[in-house]
């Protein structure tokens, strides 16, 4: 980290940590929000085929790389940002980082406990022939993925928010360093 902060200094590292923070927060928010406000509802108005066959294929795209960075990098980067706050920063500016840190680990906790639980039940069933046992398989999943859907997209907005807060308040603040 020397050689970094000395070209930056450890107040811009602070910043630069925050920021990307920020970015990779409101990634993972946007795209909770995009669940709760577009595919979700739009699949709701498909047969039960159309929504397990769909949602079956969408649980496996995201499982990349680009998803992956934003989602474990959003809280990694608020926790070194944290860290670097700790170490020469401002309290308020801590705290609200401390408040996103809270709320991302909601979301990594909820999403563990249930959405990829359910996710898991839906890859298991499969796409059953029959139409009961699809409106089944359909009814086991949608509502209870859709709430808790709808608290991830808040809990990672006031994530978002709270981070957001974070780096404005940080470059109001002057640097100890």
């Amino acid at each position: 980290m020397a050689g970094v902060t000395g070209v930056m200094g450890v107040s811009g590292l602070r910043t630069a940590v925050l920021f990307g923070a920020v970015v990779t927060t409101g990634l993972g928010a946007g795209l909770f929000y995009s669940y709760a406000c577009s595919v979700m509802p739009g699949l709701a108005r498909s047969d039960d085929r159309s929504f397990v066959e769909v949602m079956r294929r969408i649980n496996t795209a995201i499982l990349n790389g680009w998803f992956m960075l934003s989602f474990l990098g959003s809280l990694a980067l608020i926790a070194l940002a944290a860290l670097l706050e700790l170490r020469g920063g401002s309290r308020a500016v801590l705290g609200w980082i401390a408040a996103a840190a809270a709320f991302q680990l909601a979301v990594l906790v909820i999403t563990g406990t249930v959405n990829v639980p359910l996710n898991n039940r839906l890859e298991a069933a499969g796409t059953p022939d029959g139409a009961a046992a699809l409106a089944a398989v359909r009814s086991a999943f949608e509502g209870p993925w859709v709430r808790w859907n709808l608290v991830r997209a808040l809990t990672s907005t006031a994530s978002f928010a709270c981070v957001s807060w974070a780096l404005l308040l940080s470059a109001r603040t002057p640097p100890a360093d």
